[in-house]
This record gives structure tokens, sequence and C-alpha cells, in this order.
């Protein structure tokens, strides 16, 4: 008679298996659980707890840090207010988080593969470690990423709105894997309470995935022709991965990529010139430090226009490259980036007139010591009226305060407010846009207030999916620090029809209850025939199944302790005995 399949060919797989994951070499340490017995005690039950924890904590982590990418620059500039010097943390924080969970994803197959084996199994203690470590890990950064960066979330729910169809099918996927295992524990187990249970969780949660499409929602589900036209793009501080922000160089490399406005901040000098920067203070984009040293916290707005003129704004972004893109750019552009000065509101507006784009600015208000502390407003409207070419209608005025008097004195503005209101508060102000940020985008705010001839900007998008959100839920414009990636989009991704999504929905779950239902046959089956551990078929099947599992067990010891050590010549004559029976 020819050995059976699980007596051969399975043995040097799950010794291998088997010395991954307990670093135990010999196969005598292979030897199968009983029939209905756990394949671990206690603490290597507390064991497989922590790894399957940790496995989620680091997953969920893992997919919140990916769907982050869109604001890594603003998590490095962070951390750069608060150490003093430049790193890439967003990346070295990915890369861990990717290399606990391939660590963890990796124990955690291995685990399922032993169980679906019914195999004894010991987590080393090497293992046990970096268990604990990615558990802390994943534990710690959720904690502080919730409490530092909550909008985060709302990011990684707008995800799920455009991904959903995508991972419904994964999750289906995994659940319908683990049939195997659940199938074997299931029909071996002799406790007839807890092998129900078993069943019943499993079942619970694969008809919760099946019907989690009925209130799955995603903006990008439509009907073909009912999608409008794609946002407008408005570079963010001019297109930051092209060139150093908030210089010229940077609004002309905007223009190039085919924005339709141009987006900045604006300080008022300490003699009066209102010149672009985003921080208060000069250090992270310019060489403040070697020019003036020792400058201590000494403010951008501090500075007369003939000091700020002397430092260089495009040396730090050769340096730090922010966004991984300097060597893309050419030996050119390298060197004009290097030698930008600081850029004044009168350039700025220059740039936008030349190429009739709108323009949109933060406007910062100088501390109380400074000479244009209560006249800031003024003498940016100077520059504007009576100094620049750009045309009033061009100016998108965001700056809440004084706004009587900014329609007063020049009634051409568009007026854009940064905060949601009622319709008849924002047309009492004469407000025609909304620049709000990117994670409070929805379709119904967006159509109701464009119901009312309010459209919407959204800050700050750089990723291509999240654009594709924006597109879908029917933003009018963004603003971006992409726009070459951006504009070169043809449609939204993750784009499908309702009768698309269907499919793709039924026919998964159709295909998974099928293998769910033909693996259970198969250990059904396997469950009712006999099978000789020793390595050899040929016992009759008998009715009596608890008789029959019984006498398996039995079977299942003589054989492991057969296999496990050479017997002594006084028991050679029982087990040869026991073997017959």
């Amino acid at each position: 008679m020819a050995p059976t399949l699980q007596g051969t060919m399975h043995r040097p797989l799950t010794s291998c298996l088997l010395g991954l994951y307990s670093c135990r070499w010999r196969r005598r340490h292979g030897s199968p659980a009983r029939p209905g017995d756990c394949c671990c005690g206690k603490s290597e039950g507390a064991s497989f707890g922590a790894l399957a924890a940790a496995f989620c904590l680091t997953l969920l982590f893992l997919y919140f840090w990916t769907q982050a990418k869109n604001d890594y620059n603003d998590f490095d500039w962070f951390n750069y207010g608060n150490l003093g010097f430049w790193w890439a943390w967003s990346v070295v924080l990915l890369v861990i988080a990717a290399l606990f969970f391939s660590y963890v994803a990796g124990l955690m197959l291995l685990a399922v593969c032993l169980l679906s084996q019914g195999q004894r199994a010991s987590l080393h203690w090497s293992h046990k470690i970096v268990v604990m470590l990615s558990l802390m890990f994943a534990i710690a950064a959720i904690a502080v990423m919730s409490e530092l960066w909550a909008l985060e979330w709302i990011t990684v729910r707008l995800s799920f709105q455009v991904t959903a169809p995508y991972l419904h099918v994964g999750a289906v996927s995994l659940m319908t894997a683990l049939a195997w295992p659940v199938a074997l524990h299931f029909f071996s187990m002799l406790k007839i309470i807890r092998r129900y249970l078993i069943l019943v969780v499993y079942l619970s949660i694969l008809l919760a995935l099946y019907l989690v499409p009925l209130g799955m929602y995603s903006p990008c589900i439509r009907n073909r022709g009912s999608l409008g036209p794609p946002p407008k793009l408005f570079g963010h501080r001019g297109a930051p991965m092209m060139a150093p922000e908030n210089t010229a160089m940077a609004f002309e490399k905007a223009v190039e990529a085919g924005c339709d406005g141009l987006e900045t901040d604006v300080i008022i000098s300490y003699d009066g010139v209102p010149f672009l920067m985003h921080d208060r203070s000069l250090r992270r984009t310019t060489n403040v430090d070697e020019v003036f040293p020792n400058p201590g916290d000494k403010l951008s707005d501090m500075y007369t226009w003939p000091e700020l003129r002397r430092l260089n704004a495009g040396a730090w972004f050769l340096s730090t490259d922010p966004y991984g893109t300097v060597g893309s750019l050419g030996a050119e552009d390298r060197q004009r980036a290097g030698q930008q000065p600081v850029c004044t509101l009168l350039e700025f507006l220059e740039v936008a007139a030349r190429y009739d784009k709108l323009v949109i600015f933060d406007l910062y208000r100088p501390p109380q010591e400074h000479p244009y502390s209560n006249s800031w407003i003024q003498r940016t409207l100077d520059v504007i009226r009576n100094e620049s070419t750009i045309k009033p209608s061009q100016v998108l005025w965001l700056n809440p305060e004084f706004r009587e008097l900014v329609q007063e004195q020049e009634g051409d503005f568009q007026q854009i407010s940064g905060t949601v209101d009622s319709i008849e508060r924002l047309q009492s102000q004469h407000i025609n846009r909304l620049n709000l940020h990117y994670t409070s985008m929805s379709v119904q705010l967006i159509s109701h207030y464009a119901a009312a001839n309010i459209t919407t900007n959204l800050y700050v998008i750089s990723e291509a999916w999240i654009y594709s959100v924006a597109w879908c839920t029917g933003a009018h414009s963004v603003t971006t620090n992409a726009p070459h990636i951006l504009k070169a989009m043809k449609q939204p991704l993750f784009l499908m029809t309702p009768d698309e999504y269907k499919t793709m929905w039924l026919v998964t779950d159709v295909l998974s209850l099928l293998l769910v239902v033909t693996i259970f046959t198969l250990h059904r089956c396997r469950a009712r025939k006999p099978v000789d551990p020793s390595g050899f078929s040929g016992v009759k099947s008998t009715p009596e199944g608890d008789k029959y599992i019984q006498f398996e067990t039995e079977r299942s010891d003589i054989w492991a302790v057969s296999h496990a050590t050479t017997p002594p010549a006084g028991q050679k004559h029982n087990l040869a005995t026991a073997a017959q029976l």
C-alpha cells in the first residue's frame, strides 16, 4: 500500500515551517497535535494573541501612514521646527512601519500554515521580542498621531471611500483562505461548543464582509457622463516640488505646469515692503544664520527690505530636497534655484498679471511693535492697486479682518472665506468662494454651496487619489504642491460605474462562497475517512465518529513516539503489536 500524502510529502515542508517559526529544525519537534487538542498551551496562546494584535495594529498604522503621504512635508517641517534640523522623518517612519509589519506578517503566515496542519508550535523568544517591539511601536505611533495629527484619520476615511471596492475583495479573499484551517479544526475538535463557536464566529465575519458593500459609498462610483470637469489648480507657494517655495521661479514653474491660479503668504517687512514668506522665522527657507549670525528668535517681519534682499531663498531647496525631486531638475534649473532671492508681493503680482492668473494669499499681521502693525492691510492694498498691473478681478481676498474696508476701497476683488458659514451670511459679505481644508470635502457640502453660486477650493492636495476624490466630489479647484502631476490626469483614479461595481462585488462573493463550501466539504470527507498516521492507508471507516476519533488519537500518539526517538529494545514488540491494531 502506498504512503499517504500527509505522511511523506508534507513532512519536509512542515519541518521547514516549524524551523522558521520556532527556530527548531529537528524533525522530532514536528509532531502534530491530537485531534481536538489545542496546538499550544496557555503561554503560547498568549504569544499567538500578541502576534495577532501586533499584525492588526501594525497593518492599521502602515495603512494610516501610507495614506498620509499627502502631508509628509508638513510632518517633516513640524519636526524641523521642534528639533532644529532637517530630515525626512516621514520616510523613516514609513520604513520602520513597513519592516515591523513585514516581520509580523511573515510570522502570522507561518502560524496560520502550522495551524492548518494541526502542528504544535512554539514561537521562539527572539520572535517574541520583535513582536512585542512592533506592538509597542504601533500603539505608541497610533496614540501620538491621534493626538497631534487627528485630521489624518479623516484622510483615512476618504481613502476608504475610493479604495473600498478593492479592500472588500482583499478582505473576502483573506477570509476565504482562512476557511482551510477553520474547517480542519472544526471537524477535528471533540468539544461541540468550542467547534461550533469557531464556526459561528468565522461565518459571521464572512457574512458581514459579503454584505459590507450594501452600506459602502464612494463618490467615484457613478454613471458615465455624470462626472464634472477636473478641478482647477492653484500652485501652493508656486510649484514647490520643482523650485524653492515662494520664489519667482516657483511661480513660473507653476504657470508652466498649467496652474489656473497662484497661492502664497505675505508678510510686511519692518520698512513696509510686503514680501513672500510662509514662516514667521527665516531659518527654514533662507541662509539667515550665515548672513546674520545669532539671529535668535527674530521674526521675519522685523527685518528691513535691504536686509531681506541679502538672503538666499533657494539654496536650502537643493540641500534639503524636501520632496525628493531635486534629482529630476536639469543643471540650468538647479543653478537657477540655488540663486533665488526673497520675492516681493509686487514681483509675485506681476508674474500673475503677465500670465493672467488668479492669486490668493494669506496676509500675516505684524507684531504690535512693528511700524505697520495698524496699517498692514492698507499697505498691501496700495501695492495691489497702485504699484502692480494686476487686474482687481484676479485677486481672491482671503483675509477676514477689515473685509468691509477692503470692499469699500476695491469692490472688484473676489471675496473668499476660509470658514464654513450659512449661505445668507456669506452672501451678505459678497463671498463667492470657500477655501477649505481637503478633509472637509463632501458631495453634500460642495453641492449645497454650488447651488448658491459659491464655489469651493480645497487645500493642500498633492496626491492623485485625493485629487480623484475631490474631482468626483465636485470641487471646483484645489491648491496643490504637485500641479505637474495632477494636471496630467485624464480621469479620476478608481472610477467605475455602479454596474461594474455590482459585478465586481457579486463575482467576489460568489467565488468566495463556492470555495468555502468546497473546502468544508473536503474536510468533512477527510474526517469521515480514516487515515493511517503511520503513513499507510487501508483502514476502513467506521460509522461511530467519536470512537473513530479516539481510535485515531491513540494511533497518532503511537506514531509520534515511533518517529520521535528510536524505542528501546524492550518496547519494539509493544509498538509492533500496537501498529497491527
